[in-house]
């Protein structure tokens, strides 16, 4: 496995975690955002491991704010890593799969996705932008035996989400709290599982799948 991830830190010690659990990966610094940065990554990653049979996309920035409050650079920062990222991988990766005879892609979308929140305008777009992107690929690609489905989770426990509660000057228990009671299960949901969701459509036990979007939120965004 190849570790494609801007921040250092982070990346290796997803190699770490990779390797403790009886895994091989490799870490690569790489903007996503760069299309120059993603090839390299690539070339990178066919070299260590073979040809690419399967690109899970998990980048991602975070812009929140009303029309009003937000720049020109701020929109072209959150497409230029939530979306056009996105699509920089796919295009890099697809000559591999293609001598592959097929593969699976999965995207990292949102129920940011689909549903409307306060003061969220960029980066719902976005999120709306790669629920779209999805069903795109998945039309396009099919011909080439490449499945594309996208995980669309809700509130989460990662890093991102401390940095946000951070931002707002929550105190962290009482944040964790507040953000799981739109939950049906009264709580966040945690890194793992949707992990789970990412390997169910990277495996063959999805195969018939393609253009999906599973969500993953406790049952947050049911009407």
């Amino acid at each position: 496995m190849t570790v494609a991830e801007l921040e250092e830190d982070s990346g290796r010690k997803t190699v770490e975690l990779i390797e403790q659990a009886g895994g091989t990966a490799v870490f690569v610094e790489t903007d996503t955002s760069d299309s120059a940065s993603v090839k390299a990554a690539v070339t990178a990653a066919v070299a260590a491991h073979g040809e690419v049979d399967l690109l899970v996309n998990n980048a991602a920035v975070f812009v929140f704010g009303k029309v009003e409050d937000v720049t020109q650079d701020d929109w072209m920062r959150v497409f230029g890593v939530n979306v056009i990222g996105y699509a920089n991988c796919v295009r890099e990766v697809l000559p591999s799969m293609r001598r592959s005879s097929g593969g699976a892609i999965v995207n990292i979308a949102s129920v940011s996705s689909f549903i409307a929140q306060p003061d969220f305008i960029p980066y719902n777009a976005s999120k709306g932008a790669v629920a779209q992107l999805t069903r795109c690929l998945a039309m396009d690609l099919a011909k080439d035996n490449i499945r594309v489905n996208a995980v669309c989770p809700g509130a989460i426990r990662t890093r991102a989400t401390d940095r946000h509660i951070a931002s707002l000057g929550l105190d962290p228990d009482e944040a964790y709290r507040d953000f799981g009671q739109d939950s049906m299960l009264k709580r966040m949901g945690e890194p793992e599982e949707i992990a789970s969701g990412v390997l169910f459509l990277a495996s063959d036990e999805a195969s018939f799948m393609t253009g999906a979007h599973i969500v993953i939120d406790g049952g947050a965004s049911i009407d």
